[in-house]
């Protein structure tokens, strides 16, 4: 392992107003929902456009707790109860399918690793149709469940390509030296080889529910029922035929990303270690 460099004068200087004017490009069209969701309608079509609203319209924000089929507790719920139903589906399957691969040589696990990198990209308007016959078969169509299977399908090949990695960079002595402690093989794979693993299956359930968090398609597609759907299917309630309410759309953006925003800021260091010791081990 090298040792860090320290940058310093001028050159530390610019790099640190370039990485101000990149961070300012990026937040800024966060910055303009935030901001159209406090204006009027007609503040919105002002030209030139205001940067900071003349008059605070809190309107846009008031109307997504009323009652109703747009009501934003309703769709914060079933987000809610989606993203995590995908979340745990994704997680209990990827963690011993990810160690079956990585501990063992059977035929065909490079064409199982393959399958599963193609399905990530697969565009989801393909995946559609035959999940639409499947859940109208099951009888689950227009269910949450129909959802949460459809956003665990995303979930679970980026979950198993990630772990892999963190089970194949475990060395074989820490598992032997749980069989000798006493562990039989599912026992040593709970108590030693999860927790080592630990920083990958975070990385694995928290984009995993982001996953299902931020799905449009699936929510749209197998949901019909408007009081059913997810939070990011209700911002097509605010786009009608005749015009959009673009004040009560930005609002209803700014609440959405609220938890995505939370989840980023206290779960950064399980990310950030998660992305990186996988591939620095072993």
């Amino acid at each position: 392992m090298g040792e860090e460099k320290t940058i310093r004068g001028g050159k530390n200087v610019a790099l640190s107003v370039l990485a101000v004017v990149i961070l300012c490009v990026l937040l800024f069209p966060v910055f303009w929902i935030v901001v159209t969701s406090l204006k009027t309608e007609q503040e919105i079509f002002r030209i030139p456009p205001t940067i900071i609203p003349e008059q605070l319209n809190l309107n846009s924000y008031a109307a997504q707790v009323e009652n109703g089929d747009f009501n934003m507790f309703h769709s914060f719920f079933n987000s809610f109860i989606i993203s995590m139903g995908a979340m745990v589906i994704a997680v209990v399957l990827a963690v011993p399918a990810s160690y079956g691969i990585a501990k063992y040589k059977f035929k065909g696990r490079g064409m199982m690793l393959l399958g599963f990198l193609v399905t990530q990209m697969l565009p989801v308007a393909v995946l559609l149709t035959p999940m639409f016959m499947m859940f109208k078969g099951m009888h689950v169509y227009n269910t949450p469940i129909a959802a949460i299977i459809a956003d665990a399908t995303i979930g679970i090949p980026f979950s198993i390509l990630i772990l892999k990695n963190y089970f194949a960079s475990i060395p074989k002595e820490l598992e032997e030296a749980a069989y000798i402690d006493g562990c039989n093989r599912f026992t040593a794979f709970v108590r030693v080889l999860i927790p080592v693993a630990k920083p990958g299956v975070m990385v694995c359930a928290i984009f995993s529910f982001l996953y299902a968090w931020g799905d449009l398609a699936y929510g749209m597609t197998f949901i019909i029922d408007q009081q059913k759907r997810p939070i990011t299917a209700g911002i097509f309630n605010f786009m009608g035929q005749y015009g959009t309410k673009w004040s009560y759309l930005t609002a209803f953006a700014v609440v959405t990303i609220i938890p995505v925003t939370l989840i980023f800021i206290f779960m950064q260091k399980y990310i950030i270690s998660g992305m990186t010791s996988g591939a620095v081990k072993g």
